[in-house]
């Protein structure tokens, strides 16, 4: 699929921003590192790279660094693009085998190749304060799923949202309330998914997020070296 048109473009990364200025003074967070999962294609709708240049605007805002897939193209790209010029750190990992398929043209911030899919992702999580996913395809939310589970599961207890563009996850909200109704999830571990239609909406609620583990978690602890995770987790810029 195209890339959304250059001049589109150019317009929507230099638009939000000076809107976001208008409308409020810039504000501090408690996230250092936010990282964001999120799809190579730009996806059919402008509201949905609208919604990544948004994201990018908002963390630049708040003075939160990106840690994201890597690619340089589709939601990847704009997100990427509109954190660096904002002046905020961007740190891409990607497999080495991905490379071709992902990158295309100039890259921006710091890019790390790592020799797979698990370690990219064991990565992207112990960098990271939260997670964000905009709309994306299979890989977005098997990324997405997987940082739910470990949550579920004791392993993290970082915040994590999702960017509900135009209602692009209504369906993925209401199987998850179905599978809770049906005894497939318990209603603690709903409570792990913050959701909302904006970037600004959704980042203030994860500031606020405060986990509410179930008592009869299971607590990995052999997971947490398994995937990357250190009792204190290197998030120093």
């Amino acid at each position: 699929m195209e890339e959304y048109p250059k001049e589109e473009t150019k317009k929507l990364l230099t638009l939000p921003r000076d809107i976001v200025m208008q409308r409020r003074k810039p504000i501090g967070s408690r996230f250092k590192r936010v990282c964001v999962f999120c799809g190579s294609s730009p996806g059919k709708k402008a509201s949905y790279q609208l919604a990544a240049i948004q994201l990018g605007n908002e963390l630049v805002e708040r003075k939160i660094d990106l840690v994201y897939g890597g690619g340089s193209i589709g939601l990847m790209g704009l997100v990427s693009r509109a954190v660096y010029n904002g002046g905020c750190h961007v740190l891409g990992i990607i497999p080495k085998k991905l490379l071709p398929r992902e990158i295309v043209g100039e890259t921006v911030g710091e890019l790390r190749a790592v020799s797979s899919m698990h370690q990219r992702k064991a990565e992207m999580a112990r960098l990271s304060d939260a997670f964000i996913a905009l709309p994306g395809g299979y890989g977005t939310l098997e990324e997405l799923l997987e940082v739910i589970t470990w949550a579920q599961l004791g392993i993290h207890n970082k915040p994590v949202g999702l960017l509900n563009v135009d209602g692009y996850y209504n369906s993925l909200l209401c199987f998850i309330d179905k599978a809770v109704d049906e005894g497939f999830i318990m209603p603690a571990a709903r409570q792990i998914i913050v959701s909302a239609q904006t970037a600004f909406e959704l980042l203030s609620k994860l500031e606020d997020y405060v986990p509410k583990h179930d008592e009869s978690s299971v607590k990995l602890s052999w997971e947490k070296e398994q995937i990357g995770y250190a009792s204190k987790p290197d998030i120093s810029r």
